[in-house]
């Protein structure tokens, strides 16, 4: 499933807590973002749409809460982002980021552990 940067925004939110009505949402985001109301509403009836998210009735109101799990989304992504910049393959991606600073010796600390876990065959 395709959702947008704003909707992932929102769905965020939603992942966070829910259910949700409407308004809850757009406290939750209209400083943060300055989006207006209305802009909320159409990304809650765009993912509603699509069938990320239910709207359940309480009363006159509508509460939402993801369908879309948000590790799905994530795998989605990111299986999207290594198909099309490397190739599907997790080590170009490594590389670049080394190459290009961004990895703190946390990170290379983590990535070692990881690959221990792996190599152990714990992970």
């Amino acid at each position: 499933m395709q959702i947008s940067e704003a909707e992932s925004i929102v769905m965020d939110v939603l992942w966070r807590t829910s259910p949700l009505a409407a308004e809850d949402v757009v406290a939750a985001l209209g400083d943060a973002q300055h989006w207006q109301e209305a802009t909320i509403k159409t990304l809650l009836n765009r993912l509603l749409n699509k069938g990320a998210i239910t709207a359940t009735r309480d009363g006159r109101r509508f509460l939402y809460s993801p369908v879309l799990q948000r590790e799905d989304w994530v795998h989605g992504e990111s299986q999207g982002l290594l198909e099309r910049l490397f190739g599907g393959r997790v080590a170009p991606l490594v590389a670049h980021f080394s190459q290009h600073d961004k990895l703190s010796q946390a990170d290379i600390a983590a990535l070692r552990k990881l690959l221990e876990e792996i190599d152990d065959g714990s992970r």
